[in-house]
């Protein structure tokens, strides 16, 4: 009977040696991660190295399925490193490297500042992972959006209404009352500071023994160093908590990323970490921007 077994033309050696490559695998593919007691709507990479000279490719299927365990149990660091060896497992003789990245949206229920409302906020985040002879390496990047009031642009503005004041009570006594009326008239409080929707990008490299994904604890960390994370739903109550909040956080961006560096070096299981953030502002059509970074040294 005729042999009609499937060929594998991954599997054929060439005659002469070729180069090794970097990364051979596959990008974006969908995938389900459960994370948090939710499934995460993923894009996930994999991928690993081809160091014997002589074959042709990999087997990228062997990858693919393997994916099938984020699917089934929680995501952690024990679970990807789990995959990671699998990849490797499966590609023995062909690979001494193997990667596997996961870009997604985390969205957590936040609460009102003071009203018992609650709404849904997205966190993208990204999770790049890496297996070799050098050990497990993690990277976790995380991205936060806060609003930052401008410290020049308030003392400006108390300027100003400092200005207005004397102008307008030149001429008689000062009552309390009229006082107390001026302050809560338009005409008084004529001019505000600028404000903007800002955002903090962070890139985190984890201590790979950590047997959970600290995200929620550092988004906590980073939104309390800030102190004015975008709200959800809102009442007008909460609307005022909010402008108390931004006028007791008056931010540069060198401020905001000096805060964010110092709640970073406080947090359990970072080695490491690069930050970014962005004031897209309102007065200029420019965006201001910090970084800063922590080599893990003291």
């Amino acid at each position: 009977m005729t042999d009609l077994s499937l060929p594998d033309i991954a599997a054929q050696t060439s005659p002469r040696a070729l180069p090794t490559l970097d990364f051979v695998g596959m990008q974006q593919i969908a995938l389900p991660v459960l994370f948090a007691g939710k499934p995460l709507d993923c894009r996930v990479d994999a991928g690993v190295s081809l160091d014997d000279a002589n074959a042709r490719g990999i087997h990228m299927s062997r990858l693919y399925l393997a994916l099938e365990a984020l699917e089934q149990q929680e995501l952690s660091l024990p679970t990807l490193q789990a995959v990671l060896r699998q990849f490797l497992g499966s590609h023995a003789g062909l690979s001494q490297r193997a990667y596997l990245n996961l870009r997604g949206e985390l969205l957590l229920k936040r609460p009102a500042l003071v009203s018992p409302l609650a709404g849904w906020k997205a966190y993208p985040l990204a999770l790049n992972t890496r297996l070799d002879d050098t050990g497990f390496h993690v990277e976790l990047q995380l991205t936060l959006g806060y609003s930052s009031t401008c410290p020049c642009s308030a003392a400006l503005a108390r300027q100003l209404i400092q200005q207005k004041f004397l102008a307008d009570f030149a001429q008689g006594p000062l009552e309390h009352a009229d006082i107390v009326a001026w302050l809560g008239a338009s005409s008084g409080i004529l001019a505000t500071p600028h404000s903007q929707r800002s955002e903090a990008r962070l890139q985190l490299c984890l201590e790979p023994t950590l047997e959970t994904l600290p995200v929620l604890r550092l988004v906590d960390a980073a939104e309390a160093a800030l102190g004015t994370a975008l709200q959800t739903a809102v009442k007008r109550a909460d609307e005022q908590a909010f402008a108390l909040a931004n006028g007791k956080n008056l931010m540069f961006c060198e401020d905001a990323a000096r805060r964010l560096h110092q709640a970073m070096r406080e947090q359990h299981g970072i080695r490491a970490f690069t930050l970014q953030v962005i004031h897209a502002e309102s007065l200029h059509a420019h965006d201001a921007v910090a970084k800063s970074r922590w080599d893990g040294q003291a």
